[in-house]
Parts: C-alpha cells; structure tokens; sequence
C-alpha cells in the first residue's frame, strides 16, 4: 500500500517526505495535494475543490495548482474550484460562475473576463449590501 501511494504522489508530483510520515506533520499544501491525488486514485470523475488553496503559502498554492492544471490537461476528472482568489481562478479554470444571493450573476469563460470585472461585480454587491445596512432595517415593526 505505501509502495502504491509513493507511486500515485510521484505520479502526480505530489512532493512528501516520506508516506510513513504522521499527516499532522506535514504541510497544509501537502495534506491538500494528498487529498486531491486521494480523489483522483479513488477513480472520482468530479472533484469539488472548495478553497484548495486556503491556508497555504506560496510554494504550496503553486504546487495546487500545479496539480490542477495536470489533471485538467489529462482530462479524465471534471473540477469545479470554489475560490475567492480571482487570479488564481482564471488561471486554472476554463469558466468562471460568480454566485449573488444563490443566482448566477455572471457565466463567461475564463478568457472573457478580468480579475478587474469581476472585483467590480463583488465590490458593487457590497456597496448594495452596505446601502442596504445603512437605510436600517425595514419590516412591520419599524
């Protein structure tokens, strides 16, 4: 099994000390990259990558999306990415959805869009929402 798993990293790129290394010991990069190739190796043709690169550094995040665009190169997995990191979206996604109160507000591949119009759609739906804050709150008992 650890032969195995030594070959599944490897393969993939995934860079650990050792496999008979206490996960608690090692990176969160590295723990995020094993549960990808985990994913992977279980034979998932969806992964659902919900912040990937959260509490990661740089070299971590690289070695993420390092792993990511493989896999999107070899095809056989569909991904979608959950992430807050507009640049780093764009540079491994193929489109881009941006959510507003449970509707798509935007639905454009990643090379029809900017880090730039995107903070746009977010900073305009904050102002809504501080707007909205600011006129108080409205119902029956006000």
């Amino acid at each position: 099994m650890k032969l195995r798993a030594e070959a599944c990293l490897r393969e993939m790129g995934v860079r650990i000390p050792s496999v008979n290394m206490e996960v608690a010991k090692l990176s969160g990069g590295q723990r995020q990259s094993i549960a990808i190739a985990r994913s992977v190796y279980s034979q998932a043709k969806v992964l659902l990558l919900d912040e990937p690169l959260a509490a990661t550094g740089a070299k971590e995040g690289a070695l993420i999306l390092d792993l990511i665009r493989t896999l999107k190169a070899k095809g056989d997995v569909s991904m979608t990415v959950i992430a807050h990191n507009y640049a780093q979206v764009l540079e491994v996604c193929d489109r881009v959805h941006l959510l507003e109160h449970g509707t798509v507000a935007l639905d454009k591949p990643a090379s029809e869009t900017s880090v730039e119009e995107l903070t746009e759609l977010v900073v305009r739906e904050y102002r809504a929402a501080a707007q909205a804050r600011s006129a108080g709150p409205a119902g029956p008992f006000n």
